[in-house]
C-alpha cells in the first residue's frame, strides 16, 4: 500500500532514513478565476426539445414573446434539457443548481443590441413577411413549372 507523502508548513515530509524535508516552492496547479463571456443565443426552435425532454415541466413558452423560458423554482437541476438540445444553449448553473438559457430578455435581447457587427438581430417574423413566405411554400411545387436539375 502506497502512502501520499506528508506536507507540513509547507514542506514535503518523507519518511525514509536519509531524505532531507523538501520545500515546495512551485505549486503545479495555478486557479484563475478571470473569464470572458459570450451569448450563448438559443434559436427558440419550434419543436423545442429542451420543452419536451423536462419531466417536471419547467420549460415553458411565454405566448407574449414566443421564448422558451425556465421556471427556476419548478426546474429540479436534472440536466436533462441540457443533453436534448441539439444546440448546447441550455447550461447548468453550479451555483443555483438550476439550468439557464436565453428568454430574450423580456422581448428586448441584449446580445442583438450588443454585437457590434449586428450579427444577432431580434425581429418580429410577422413585420418581415413570414406569412406572405409560408403561404408560397404552402402552394407545393407546380408540375408545369421547371424544375432545376439535381
Amino acid at each position: 500500500m502506497h502512502r501520499l507523502p506528508a506536507v507540513r508548513d509547507g514542506l514535503l515530509v518523507r519518511k525514509r532514513r536519509r531524505v532531507q524535508p523538501v520545500q515546495i516552492t512551485h505549486p503545479r496547479v495555478h486557479i484563475h478565476y478571470e473569464g470572458r463571456f459570450a451569448p450563448y443565443t438559443c434559436t427558440q426552435c419550434d419543436e423545442a426539445w429542451c420543452l419536451h425532454a423536462c419531466p417536471v415541466d419547467a420549460i415553458v413558452m411565454k405566448a407574449a414573446t414566443g421564448a422558451k423560458d425556465v421556471l427556476a423554482d419548478v426546474c429540479v437541476g436534472c440536466k436533462v434539457c441540457t443533453i436534448a438540445c441539439p444546440f448546447g444553449t441550455v447550461n447548468y448553473n453550479v451555483d443555483t443548481g438550476k439550468v439557464i438559457k436565453c428568454d430574450l430578455c423580456g422581448g428586448d435581447p441584449a446580445c442583438a443590441k450588443a454585437c457590434p457587427t449586428e450579427a444577432i438581430t431580434y425581429v418580429d417574423v410577422e413585420q418581415h413577411g413570414m406569412d406572405r413566405m409560408r403561404a408560397w411554400a404552402a402552394q407545393g411545387v407546380d408540375a408545369n413549372r421547371p424544375q432545376p436539375d439535381a
